[in-house]
């Protein structure tokens, strides 16, 4: 350090509601996501919602990349707070397939603007570099298809097989249909007139349908479907 200047002044991490921690940070972040989107976030608007600089921030999450991993955390870290009340029963493995979809189902609708970063985190972090609730969640499948009599190279299809039909019918589940949400009129509400009837004609016809959510007996039907393709463990 040359004469004259000042040592780095380290940016308390001490907010509005206290001292900070790795759960508070990414609940706020969360949060944040939630009421105005994944657009809003940044390391500033965050630390303003905290009430400390952003510079505090980076302790937590040193990146805005580690902040989007730490949203997927977040949510798989819901995922087993619903999960951890059954966790001393033993129902079949297909029933317990059925309750970690339903879970995850309910988690997704509940943080449908942090629902995207279940796809592109995923495809942007390699496995062993994902959040632990992740790979906990992975593990946790992956030994209850290996428990129930799967060999490995069935267990690692039906783990994928899996894995897609969920994460995909979330995304469909919570992606934006409503185009005027002031609109009575339920065309007008969905802005079927800016689909052309002469391009689109099936689209515009369907999108009422599509924009109704397919809910979690949808989810169920399609994973038995899934599973049933899949058959019983040899």
């Amino acid at each position: 350090m040359n004469e004259g200047e000042q040592p780095a002044r380290r940016a308390s991490d001490r907010g509005r509601y206290g001292r900070l921690s790795r759960e508070r940070v990414l609940a706020s972040a969360l949060q944040l996501v939630d009421e105005e989107g994944l657009s809003a976030l940044s390391m500033r608007r965050l630390g303003s919602a905290l009430g400390v600089e952003a510079m505090a921030l980076y302790r937590y999450a040193p990146s805005k990349d580690a902040l989007l991993d730490g949203l997927v955390e977040a949510l798989y870290l819901e995922l087993e707070e619903k999960l951890t009340p059954a966790a001393e029963e033993e129902p079949d493995w297909r029933d317990q397939l059925h309750r970690a979809a339903g879970a995850m189902y309910e988690v997704c609708l509940a943080h449908p603007q942090a629902v995207p970063l279940l796809a592109t985190r995923m495809l942007a972090v390699p496995l062993a570099r994902r959040p632990s609730a992740v790979l906990r969640d992975h593990e946790r499948v992956l030994t209850l298809l290996r428990a129930a009599g799967f060999d490995e190279p069935s267990t690692a299809a039906l783990f994928r097989a899996y894995s897609a039909w969920l994460l995909g019918y979330v995304s469909v589940e919570v992606q934006p249909m409503v185009d005027n949400p002031d609109e009575s009129d339920p065309a007008f509400r969905l802005g079927l007139h800016h689909l052309s009837p002469r391009e689109l004609p099936t689209l515009r016809e369907s999108a009422p349908a599509l924009a109704e959510r397919g809910g979690p007996e949808g989810l169920a039907e399609g994973l038995d479907a899934l599973l049933d393709r899949f058959g019983r463990p040899s």
